[in-house]
């Protein structure tokens, strides 16, 4: 048998060489794709509300945790798979976080010991304390987390007696929807009056004054003063000074209240802030936007974001109290303005920024007092904390400074929006005949021309 020409042997071996190269690179591309979807995981979240992408608030408190807390989750093993979406971006955040799947059917006593009763249950366990999330979403399963990891009360306490803002009232004045958030947010709350006792309940870590419409008599200023002098951590929210029509005649008069704030070093002005700006559209003239934050740690992060104060009054500020917020450059400030307002009049009237929120540390040490004055009281009202602005995050900012909590100072979780289309009859039709008639129909007539014109 003829032995074959040299040149045909170079050439299958070089062929050869050739093969065994391409296998290998494609076997180190495979096992460097491999090694970078098990370790190295990326993804991009191109939805308009950021809808996969946790808030700051999760990685702040996911990312700083300290000791190991469990998260369980109870379901069939078919059910895994729609908890692991958003468990699995919690679980990278800290490897102090361990999640674990559990079938309730096939592990009953894990299922005991940690309290699960229905499958989709969420368990927060830290070996000490135990938090139920009531949904897989954000929201609950941060604030599960947060109830875990922070030990002690703390109670905010509502002063009520004199026409303020109520927790108890669900209509759009009502201060019900942040009730609600700072009890997610580990902040118990409770109403009390000091008309009945001056007197501020034990229990209280935090005092809300919420816009009264009745000014305090000299025992109840004494009790605040007596709080905060202790220690205490008082919020005031004030309304500006207004004569209405009856029934509701002068609206803010409070001038019991503006001097003891007044001590801290905030003084409240006898003026409305209007807001000429076209931010401030939304809500309304009267209602100011906050147009600059300051380096406050209640607000540092809040740059970025929008917040509303309708009906506001400017404050003045001096030590001990810093600037929190102030309005836009395109606002005024009007004493007792009569609607409509005259463009005239807005001309002759000082003109913003005006400071509309302080804050003041009062004492030094463990028994320092700490002071926050709002100039609006609706800034926290339900149909505010409803809106899609950062309000909420503002107040309960403010509220885990004044309980200490300066850790949890941050931007949270947002609701989901609601992107749901409404097609119109008239749209459902048009939709019908292009999709079902009318794509079908062009590519049959396309087929028949191309046909007609090879024939």
């Amino acid at each position: 048998m003829p032995s074959q020409p040299s040149w045909v042997k170079t050439r299958q071996t070089r062929y050869g060489a050739y093969a065994a190269v391409y296998i290998l690179v494609v076997l180190a591309v495979l096992a460097l794709g491999n090694w970078l979807a098990n370790g190295h995981s990326k993804s991009i979240d191109l939805t308009s509300n950021k809808q996969y992408t946790l808030s700051d608030q999760t990685k702040k408190v996911v990312g700083n945790l300290k000791s190991e807390v469990h998260l369980y989750y109870f379901d069939q093993s078919a059910a895994y798979d729609r908890a692991r979406d958003i468990l699995d971006r919690y679980a990278n955040l800290s490897s102090n976080l361990k999640i674990t799947y559990v079938d309730p059917e096939k592990k009953p006593d894990i299922a005991r010991v940690e309290g699960a009763r229905a499958m989709g249950d969420v368990i927060v366990d830290n070996g000490v304390k135990k938090e139920t999330a009531k949904s897989l979403t954000e929201e609950e399963l941060t604030g599960a987390i947060i109830r875990v990891i922070k030990t002690g009360d703390r109670m905010a306490c509502f002063v009520k007696g004199s026409g303020e803002h109520t927790i108890d009232e669900t209509g759009r004045d009502g201060y019900s929807t942040l009730k609600t958030a700072l009890e997610k947010n580990n902040i118990k709350t409770q109403s009390f009056s000091l008309l009945e006792k001056p007197e501020v309940p034990k229990e209280c870590t935090i005092v809300v004054v919420g816009g009264p419409k009745r000014d305090y008599v000299a025992p109840a200023i004494e009790a605040l003063k007596t709080f905060v002098a202790n220690g205490g951590r008082l919020i005031v929210s004030l309304d500006p000074v207004l004569n209405l029509p009856p029934p509701d005649g002068t609206l803010g008069d409070t001038p019991n209240l503006v001097a003891l704030v007044a001590e801290y070093g905030i003084t409240a002005k006898g003026d409305v802030v209007l807001d000429m700006s076209a931010a401030s559209q939304m809500f309304g003239q009267l209602s100011p936007v906050v147009g600059t934050y300051g380096s406050h740690p209640i607000v540092r992060v809040m740059q970025d974001n929008a917040s509303v104060m309708p009906l506001a009054r400017s404050l003045e500020v001096k030590s001990p109290a810093e600037q929190l917020f102030l309005s836009v450059g395109d606002s005024y400030a009007m004493t007792n303005p009569k609607l409509p307002i005259h463009e005239a009049d807005i001309e002759k009237s000082p003109k913003g920024p005006f400071v509309l929120g302080a804050a003041a540390t009062i004492g030094t040490g463990d028994k320092a007092g700490r002071v926050v004055v709002v100039g609006s009281s609706d800034w926290m009202s339900n149909f505010i904390l409803a809106a899609p602005i950062a309000n909420r995050d503002l107040a309960l900012n403010m509220m885990n400074w004044l309980t200490s909590d300066e850790d949890l100072i941050s931007i949270r979780p947002k609701e989901p929006e609601d992107r749901r289309l409404n097609i119109s009859t008239a749209g459902i039709r048009v939709l019908f005949f292009v999709s079902v008639i009318g794509l079908p129909l062009f590519v049959i007539l396309a087929g028949v021309s191309v046909w007609w014109k090879r024939r």
